[in-house]
């Protein structure tokens, strides 16, 4: 890294680790059934991942094609019920087997018609065992699919949670992040969410973006929260390898005024949403007060399993994350699903990560510090044995020298305001050199 990108808030976007870009082909092509056999199944978490799209949005570099030759969803949705039964008997016995918590993401999970997300719904619940109606299940939509028709199927299916991907509600702006959309269009879809009746409303808006201002940065939260939305998602706009983005106007990550506007939307944002009754969980995610429980108690991310289903799904056991190859480039993304709807074999692991005891105490640092509650010491030392001030002492160090720190005692690692700012530099600092290594050697494609 340059010094520039080391000293920037805005480096990576840390959703999961190890980073996908650090997965490799996997020689032995473990079978499942090994991999799964000594794990608790008891709380696990589904995802289904639906790689299609209507229209690329320039900043998206996520696993997903624009549009689908006829057939080509319902060949899809044939693979991943093949899938879903090898992997459902990999698992063993049902009865030690328990989803705590579902998610139907992508892409575009509503570019499906109603009967295909029916069908969609059907393979979690009737093939892979996740009673929807009666654990959290979220889904992403996007204003232009986010129709009547599919609304009600997954309403009628247990969906708890409706993300809606709205980014702007200025015209121009959403141009200029290469997402053409109207308001009068976001708003409608907006309507049709509530009329559905769905608990949770979340909606996702993008700071950053060329051309924008505080003054409609604003414009655009205040259209958010006439909606009251039970949860917003506020994301710093990245240009990223091989987007649209990428393409108009080049690499600009580096760019110091950039980061200092990113900055300064952010606290905006954040500031604003917290004087009206919304709680900060995360550098990005804000829900309402008032709002109606949408997790679960069952399942926590840094110690229970997580089963993907789908190209760009992954899945997670104690010793290996795994996935199928991934790409960013539209040619790339095409033949891998063209893959996956021809493949027979799913009972093998294929392309992932091994995890060791010093990644596994990494990956839980960086999923509880991330967030606004931050990291609990006991149980982190319940479950290594060792404390993280011992296994990290380097790392803390060097974020409470930055006041990136909470002062908040030996019970609890927590980040401070300014360093929940900034999280997108933080979790790359705490990558490991492994890690580091695999990324930095990964061939974008």
């Amino acid at each position: 890294m340059t010094t520039a990108q080391l000293t920037s808030p805005y480096q990576h976007y840390v959703y999961a680790y190890p980073h996908k870009t650090a997965y490799r082909s996997l020689p032995d092509r473990p079978a499942l059934r090994s991999l799964w056999a000594g794990e608790d199944r008891s709380a696990l978490s589904l995802y289904l991942h639906i790689p299609f799209c209507e229209v690329r949005c320039g900043f998206c570099n996520l696993f997903t094609r624009i549009g689908a030759p006829d057939g080509l969803t319902g060949a899809y949705l044939d693979a991943l019920e093949r899938q879903a039964d090898a992997v459902r008997e990999a698992l063993g016995d049902t009865g030690e087997v328990r989803f705590a918590t579902a998610a139907f993401g992508g892409g575009t999970p509503t570019f499906l018609t109603a009967a295909e997300l029916a069908r969609l719904c059907d393979i979690a619940d009737r093939r892979m065992g996740a009673d929807l109606r009666a654990i959290p299940l979220s889904v992403e939509a996007s204003p232009a699919t986010a129709t009547a028709d599919r609304l009600a199927v997954l309403a009628e299916r247990g969906t708890t949670r409706l993300s809606l991907g709205v980014q702007s509600f200025v015209d121009a702006e959403a141009r200029a992040a290469v997402r053409p959309q109207r308001r009068a269009d976001v708003e409608a879809a907006l309507g049709r969410v509530r009329d559905a009746g769905i608990p949770v409303l979340n909606i996702d808006l993008i700071y950053g973006i060329d051309g924008q201002s505080e003054r409609s940065w604003r414009h655009s939260l205040d259209a958010a929260l006439a909606w009251r939305p039970e949860e917003l998602y506020l994301y710093p706009l990245y240009v990223r390898p091989l987007t649209g983005l990428d393409r108009h106007r080049g690499e600009s990550g580096t760019d110091p005024a950039w980061d200092e506007q990113r900055l300064r939307l952010y606290r905006a944002g954040r500031d604003h949403l917290l004087a009206r009754g919304y709680v900060q969980q995360s550098m990005r995610m804000f829900r309402r007060a008032d709002a109606p429980p949408q997790g679960t108690d069952d399942y926590a991310c840094q110690t229970d399993g997580m089963i993907g289903l789908g190209c760009g799904a992954r899945s997670y056991t104690r010793g290996l994350h795994y996935s199928f190859d991934y790409a960013v480039g539209m040619h790339q993304i095409r033949g891998i699903i063209d893959d996956y709807v021809r493949a027979a074999d799913f009972a093998h692991a294929e392309v992932g990560y091994r995890m060791d005891a010093g990644e596994a105490r990494r990956r839980h640092l960086l999923q509880s510090l991330l967030q606004a509650e931050g990291l609990e010491v006991a149980d982190y030392r319940a479950r290594f044995g060792s404390s993280p001030g011992d296994d990290f002492a380097a790392e803390l160090e060097g974020l409470a020298e930055r006041g990136w720190l909470a002062d908040s005692g030996s019970a609890r690692l927590r980040l401070s305001a300014e360093g929940l700012a900034h999280s997108d530099a933080i979790g790359p600092r705490l990558f490991s050199p492994a890690v580091r290594a695999a990324m930095d050697a990964y061939e974008r494609k």
